[in-house]
């Protein structure tokens, strides 16, 4: 949408290993102009995470701090850390006419689905639960215990595949994001 109206809230979301990370980058690469919300984490930067392109990276108590001061969209805690959508980079680029596409966990959907009816709720899911114990598995960034609680985790999230307005398959990442593109509405050459 243009300066003539609201952007389009757009939250992509679905279970650990589904591939979320990996459809950002590849979308951040082909499609610049789609404006992607990087969220706030207490978690350590995995290796060639940067801050303030895959995450804001913070401590525990000033995410705390901000959570009291409301300075998030959705928060949540999953295995151990805290993560949360910034408030005010959201409801700017919104108010401008940008559309913004958020990628957070079922709980954070689920706040934003409360907080604003309108966004568009997006499930990513796995071409097969055996693919995604597969990708859970050999990420090797986590050990037995994350990786179960993870598992644990995603059988309940999809679960809740049927409280989102669309749901896509992650079994070709450029069809998944020429889709996302397409849902989130293709900026004008002044948004971009």
């Amino acid at each position: 949408m243009g300066p003539g109206g609201p952007g389009r809230l757009v939250v992509l979301s679905g279970p650990s290993g589904v591939g979320k990370s990996t459809v950002l980058r590849r979308l951040r690469a082909s499609y610049p102009e789609v404006w992607v919300s990087v969220s706030a984490t207490t978690r350590f930067p995995r290796p060639g995470e940067e801050e303030g392109v895959h995450y804001h990276f913070l401590d525990r108590a000033e995410f705390l701090r901000r959570v009291e001061a409301e300075e998030f969209l959705e928060w949540a805690e999953f295995a151990g850390n805290l993560y949360g959508t910034p408030r005010a980079p959201v409801q700017e680029r919104l108010a401008a006419g940008r559309s913004v596409l958020l990628e957070i966990d079922l709980q954070g959907a689920r706040q934003v689905r409360a907080a604003v009816p309108e966004a568009l709720l997006v499930f990513l899911r796995p071409p097969s639960w055996d693919e995604l114990v597969h990708r859970l598995a050999s990420r090797g960034t986590e050990d037995a215990a994350v990786v179960d609680r993870r598992l644990l985790a995603a059988r309940e999230e999809m679960a809740a595949e049927g409280e989102f307005d669309v749901s896509l398959v992650n079994d070709d990442v450029e069809d998944v994001c020429r889709e996302l593109v397409t849902l989130v509405g293709s900026p004008s050459p002044t948004e971009a």
